[in-house]
């Protein structure tokens, strides 16, 4: 993921409202969203080249979302892959608590990443670059490729955007509309993330468009206090070419209704 925008515990009807967009290179092979036949309780899309995924949910609420942390050439070549650590999470038993405390164990492993993670009662975030973790109070979050909230410019925007949207519950409409939004950020507003300024530009969008790396799915997840979690996906190619798009609920007892 490189954009993930989260309401926790601050919608009256939605504990969790998450909208965010995946942005991969277009040649590595990834699966849309859905139950995995192998861990059939998971709902989420899948890295076919690595067998982790970026964002998911399961049928016990225990949700998972990561970013890479964006920091030029500095990247260890025999470093495990990332989305593995949403996987092993949504798989787990462990409550978020042991999870944490296991992460924190072997973060020097990794190259730079952002996890948010939890369940209906507690939400985390974990990075292993800077912050220490923090167990997220009610409210609205954003997160890209740097730490929680840093206020790029894109991200800011499209924070303000998600709490509009999140007036207009149940419709999912302008959340897909902030999500697909291209507008370049002007030169001067570009943060300096460690890449070249042409990438600096392309990815200042929060909708990343370019012939060779973009914006790959844009993905809606709602759970209502009735338990009904909705997943809907649009997944794109290069030129931000539609491919398809998925939307799959369920029903889980853990808030009751």
């Amino acid at each position: 993921m490189c954009l993930i925008l989260l309401a926790w515990q601050s919608h009256p009807d939605y504990p969790l409202v998450v909208a965010a967009n995946r942005d991969e290179f277009f040649s590595r092979p990834a699966a849309p969203a859905g139950f995995w036949a192998e861990s059939p309780a998971i709902l989420a899309g899948k890295d076919l080249e690595a067998g982790g995924t970026w964002l998911g949910v399961s049928r016990e609420l225990r949700f998972a979302a990561l970013t890479n942390y964006r920091e030029g050439g500095h990247q260890l070549s025999n470093a495990p892959s990332r989305g593995a650590l949403v996987a092993d999470f949504l798989i787990s038993e462990s409550d978020p608590e042991t999870y944490l405390e296991s992460l924190a164990s072997r973060r020097e492993n990794y190259n730079g990443f952002n996890l948010l993670f939890g369940d209906s009662r507690r939400l985390a975030y974990f990075t292993n670059r800077g912050d220490s973790p923090r167990w997220l109070a009610p409210g609205i979050y954003g997160l890209s490729n740097h730490l929680l909230d840093t206020p790029w410019p894109k991200l800011s925007d499209a924070r303000a955007a998600f709490s509009n949207a999140l007036k207009r519950l149940p419709d999912s409409a302008p959340f897909f509309e902030l999500l697909s939004d291209q507008e370049i950020v002007p030169d001067i507003h570009l943060p300096e993330s460690g890449v070249p300024i042409e990438w600096e530009r392309i990815l200042s969008a929060v909708f990343v468009n370019s012939p060779t790396y973009g914006t790959r799915a844009c993905t809606l997840l709602t759970v209502h206090r009735s338990g009904l979690a909705t997943l809907a996906e649009r997944s794109f190619g290069p030129a931000a070419l539609p491919l398809g798009e998925v939307s799959v609920a369920f029903e889980s007892s853990i808030f009751g209704s």
